[in-house]
């Protein structure tokens, strides 16, 4: 959604970058960028004026000119100045004293507004409550089908009392098909009787703001009193958000915001614009189709993610609820015993990465990610599916032991993945990296590739970076040779506990004195009657 702007303000900053020092011209020039950067994804002109006053504010005091890097500092500013305009702290839900919670969602068609009833359903009955949808939205045809339909999926009950428009005809110019405001008020009280502890109302949409709307909405929220009023609004309406959320602030003085639609390739301006112009938070962003692509707003990871600087929280979050503690802790308890990885175990771990979501999503939360956003764009979602299916189509002697997997074996897999013998070759080349990493993580080498550990091209484990290391020393009287450094160590390790040491290594063995069965007491008499010459008694240390 924030790719353009993102690009533009990362090369305004790249631009400062390589200043030591900033002038009030290098300043000008660079609030300017920001703004066409703002004014070009769309943002409303007033909320680009007033953020671009206060960075340059801020930029030109004391705050920039005595830091010890003036660039950070001024990236420092827009970050917090972003934030401030996405609304600040995170809020959520208010909850009532006395259930049921009341949430009306008001919009115009098309925002959105069925389905994030779905979804929202869908995350207050993981967080331990017990929501019921109300369609009251008889109007839009088959809209109560829609919700009944999304419900089901979202596994949340419906109210429905009325069938709602099903002729598939617009009735909105026709005469008004059954009573919103009674199914509203009637489903707030089947709530309180089913003793649901939260009810959310969806409502009727226009293609654009008219009297009718806004006075069957106002008529809804009398009769219900929600403790939230959430405003559905499309993140790619573009300047129109302005209109629209004022309209709908005089008219149902909405409470919070919520964004649909922000994983669209639009310029995204109505984000910074609702929350700058109305003062009411966002309080969730919907990020795709499936009742599971639901967020909470964070104004400050969405600030982060703008500015390329990632939203590793928000990835933390997503890896908790779909990783399995459990399988977790068996896996680390492997590791540390010295089991190797398999197949079997790089299954599971893609199974879970699957459960996190989209993988474009994932990558585009890290930091820096924006340079290889190209890269990101053109993965192959399927790529996942692909690998699961080479791998499920092993025998399980082949997931735990992949060297017994010769030639007529990869044939056959690739066959039954429906893959090539070079994608299954490629994929066992891979793993084999992996478990040598683990490997490695196991004899607390830790992860090859940093600092001191070979292993992963592009981090520090290539042949150039290996060349660039400083030789090791050679440790003076150890062999290169491993048999013979072998039997080195074996020897010392038996001088140390004071033991017989056999074979020729044995000391003054080499001279015929002191045999293989000879400790190093019987040695040492043997050289003391031997008659050497001066010169070499001082090494004997006569």
């Amino acid at each position: 959604m924030f790719n353009t702007l993102s690009d533009r303000l990362a090369q305004t900053f790249k631009n400062l970058r390589t200043k030591g020092r900033l002038s009030e011209a290098d300043i000008d020039a660079t609030v300017r960028e920001i703004r066409r950067a703002l004014l070009d994804a769309d943002v409303a002109v007033p909320v680009v004026r007033e953020f671009t006053g206060q960075v340059r504010e801020r930029a030109l005091s004391v705050e920039v000119s005595g830091a010890l890097n003036p660039a950070q500092q001024v990236v420092k500013i827009v970050n917090e100045e972003l934030v401030g305009v996405l609304g600040g702290q995170t809020r959520t839900l208010r909850f009532a004293k006395n259930p049921p919670t009341v949430i009306m969602l008001a919009g115009l068609q098309g925002a959105g507004k069925t389905t994030f009833a779905g979804k929202l359903g869908r995350w207050l009955k993981e967080q331990g409550h017990t929501p019921l949808l109300v369609a009251a939205d008889l109007q839009r045809p088959n809209a109560v089908t829609q919700l009944s339909v999304v419900a089901e999926r979202a596994g949340v009950p419906v109210f429905a009392p009325h069938p709602g428009n099903t002729s598939g005809a617009d009735a909105e110019d026709g005469p008004v098909i059954g009573d919103p405001v009674a199914v509203a008020r009637d489903g707030v009280e089947t709530a309180r009787q089913r003793q649901h502890d939260v009810v959310i109302i969806d409502t009727a949409g226009r293609l654009g703001v008219d009297a009718l709307l806004m006075r069957q909405a106002s008529d809804i929220r009398d009769a219900t009193q929600p403790d939230e009023v959430l405003f559905v609004i499309d993140a790619m309406i573009g300047q129109d958000a302005v209109a629209t959320a004022k309209a709908f602030e005089e008219g149902v003085d909405f409470t919070g915001v919520v964004l649909s639609k922000l994983d669209g390739d639009a310029r995204g301006g109505a984000a910074l614009s609702v929350t700058g112009v109305t003062g009411r938070p966002i309080l969730f962003a919907s990020t795709g189709e499936k009742l599971t692509d639901l967020e909470v707003f964070h104004p400050d990871r969405m600030a982060s993610r703008i500015l390329d600087m990632g939203d590793v929280l928000t990835l933390i979050e997503q890896a908790e609820k779909a990783f399995d503690a459990e399988q977790a802790a068996q896996m680390a308890a492997k590791v540390e015993s010295g089991q190797d990885f398999t197949l079997a175990d790089f299954l599971v771990q893609m199974q879970q990465l699957k459960n996190m979501g989209s993988m474009k999503k994932m990558l585009g939360m890290l930091p820096g990610m924006g340079q290889m956003r190209d890269a990101i764009e053109n993965f192959d979602e399927r790529e996942v599916d692909r690998i699961e299916a080479i791998v499920r189509s092993m025998t399980p002697a082949e997931r735990e032991n992949p060297k017994i997997i010769n030639g007529s074996r990869r044939a056959r897999i690739a066959r039954g993945s429906g893959s090539t013998t070079t994608d299954v070759n490629q994929l066992l080349e891979r793993f084999e990296n992996a478990q040598k990493m683990m490997r490695q993580v196991a004899r607390g080498g830790g992860v090859p590739g940093m600092p001191g550990m070979g292993g992963i091209p592009g981090l520090g484990g290539g042949k150039k970076a290996r060349g660039r290391q400083a030789p090791q020393r050679k440790v003076k009287g150890k062999s290169g040779n491993p048999a013979k450094r072998a039997a080195q160590e074996r020897a010392a390790a038996a001088r140390a506990a004071g033991q017989t040491v056999a074979g020729p290594s044995a000391p003054g063995s080499a001279f015929g004195v002191g045999g293989g069965a000879a400790s190093s007491d019987q040695a040492g008499a043997g050289l003391d009657g031997l008659e050497l010459p001066p010169d070499l008694e001082k090494y004997l240390g006569r």
